[in-house]
């Protein structure tokens, strides 16, 4: 018979109980439960003493344990099942402290075989139970305890990484529990493992009325670390709350890291779209955005562009000033909890939270010769901690300089040395303010740099339109060529005809001659 290991727990709700009290009425959701769901009293909140057969001398000890686990939701089927050796006789289920009646409703074929179903679990089934089998002339000692969890009966607290859900290999995490109902302890639940679920007592803290802080690892890459945690109460301590979010620890591999990037462009405007985009040529199978100092990891499944190729959108709509900060990305493929090393990080940035404008101006210029120096001066009127500058339709990051107080104005100076057809185009500059780096003001208004014996190559803003209502200087040179071209071709055509007309003229007259 193929056993799955039980999950077990060797102490009740909590590690150290508080004085027992009244028990407080139930929740879930908004609705309110008027009756004790596991009314079995303190007792279960001692510490548990094993019951001992006597006669139990030569038998092994069975083994028991719950498909498919010991920690069930309200409503849900589980089965209870006993393994003895192969002289067993007959099986008994035993509930400590408290007789359970549904064991004595059980088929007698069942309890033979070592079954014991329960087709809808609710609170009254909840608690500790052992086993033992008979064989031909007496019966075995006591299983070791299996701590049946019925959960689902409160509302479900919070679980959060501190400081963040990504963290270095090898290290220890801190993972906070906390709820606004005031229960007495809680119990932290590793999904997908066979671990025994954490218990700790509550905490008072400013934020929640009822906390409690875990810690687990040194985690590494090589698994998945996901958990739950659920809130109890030291009369019920098999009775638990509602399952908290799922909480994934992203533990970062030493895999090929992907690339991240951003559409329409890394500044936006409060209320537009923008869309984030991992992808990789490795082919992963999915990806996870997260955010620097935020507790929620997105995650999407790769699509494959094609052979190798896979990506990833992240769409965040509508933009406001919370989605400011440095992002990152990862990858991994199914059939591995390994994720793959971060992307180089990217930060998003929100313009227009500031009435100030800065403004923009370029020393030579605005047209300049390739090779030259040229320097860009942001200024503002109105303190700035720092000011940056980006040039439309760029793949770098913004440049960010310190501002310095010069002639009674903030301001900052970005030189340009030497000067390329690379660095043609329009710039606009932006403030920020030291508490929140990537929330900016309103945009100056744009400048554009001409670079002379570069007038064949045009700027990336040339070759599309402005949607800015902003209007900004036009170069004209390949359409003036294209008219001077036109204009010769029509001249050597015109050159020609009257070359025809005149030879055919002179023709008629040497036949007449003749």
């Amino acid at each position: 018979m193929t056993r799955r290991p039980s999950l077990q727990v060797s102490t009740p709700c909590v590690s150290v109980l508080p004085a027992a009290r009244a028990h407080p009425s139930a929740e879930q959701g908004s609705g309110r439960r008027r009756h004790d769901p596991h009314p079995h009293g303190p007792d279960l909140c001692r510490a548990e003493s094993g019951l001992q057969d006597p006669r139990a001398e030569t038998l092994p000890k069975p083994t028991l344990w719950a498909e498919p686990g010991s920690v069930i939701t309200q409503g849900s089927p589980v089965t209870l099942r006993c393994q003895g050796n192969l002289e067993t006789q007959e099986y008994r289920l035993h509930r400590e402290k408290t007789s359970a009646s549904w064991i004595r409703q059980i088929p007698q074929d069942l309890v033979n075989k070592g079954q014991f179903p329960i087709q809808s679990i609710a609170g009254e089934h909840a608690g500790r139970y052992r086993c033992r089998y008979r064989g031909r002339t007496h019966w075995s000692e006591f299983s070791d305890p299996l701590e049946l969890v019925v959960t689902g009966y409160y509302i479900k607290p919070n679980l959060s990484a501190l400081p963040s859900p990504v963290v270095t290999p090898g290290v220890n995490v801190t993972l906070q529990c906390g709820s606004q109902v005031a229960f007495d302890g809680f119990a932290l639940h590793n999904e997908g493992e066979d671990e025994h679920p954490q218990r700790l007592n509550s905490q008072p803290h400013a934020r929640w009325p009822s906390r409690a802080v875990f810690s687990v690892g040194p985690v590494s890459p090589s698994r998945r670390w996901t958990y739950r945690c659920y809130g109890c109460y030291s009369q019920s301590p098999y009775v638990w709350s509602l399952p908290s979010d799922l909480l994934e620890l992203l533990v970062p591999g030493v895999s090929e890291k992907p690339s991240l990037s951003v559409q329409p462009g890394p500044v936006v405007e409060p209320g537009e779209t923008l869309t984030l985009q991992c992808g990789s040529d490795v082919g992963y199978d999915r990806f996870t955005l997260y955010k620097e100092g935020e507790p929620d990891l997105l995650q999407r499944p790769g699509r494959q562009l094609q052979a190798g190729l896979s990506q990833a959108n992240f769409t965040l709509s509508p933009v406001s000033h919370s989605h400011g900060g440095l992002y990152r990305c990862s990858g991994a493929h199914n059939l591995s909890s390994e994720w793959s090393a971060p992307s180089d990080p990217l930060d998003i940035l929100i313009a227009g939270q500031f009435p100030d404008r800065p403004s923009l101006s370029m020393h030579p210029g605005p047209r300049v010769a390739s090779g030259e120096k040229v320097t860009l001066l942001c200024q503002s009127q109105g303190w700035m901690y720092t000011f940056l500058l980006i040039k439309e339709g760029a793949a770098d990051a913004p440049v960010r300089l310190r501002s310095k107080y010069q002639s009674d104005k903030y301001q900052a100076e970005f030189p340009m040395s030497p000067v390329t057809s690379a660095h043609a185009g329009t710039y606009r500059c932006y403030g920020s303010y030291s508490s929140n780096p990537y929330v900016l003001s309103h945009p100056s208004e744009p400048l554009e740099l001409a670079v002379s014996g570069a007038a064949e190559t045009l700027s990336p803003s040339q070759n599309k339109s402005d949607s800015k209502p902003a209007s900004r200087p036009q170069d004209y040179t390949v359409g003036n060529l294209i008219r001077m071209g036109m204009a010769g071709l029509v001249l050597v055509v015109l050159g020609i005809l009257l070359f025809e007309a005149q030879h055919s003229q002179r023709s008629p007259q040497g036949a007449a001659r003749r």
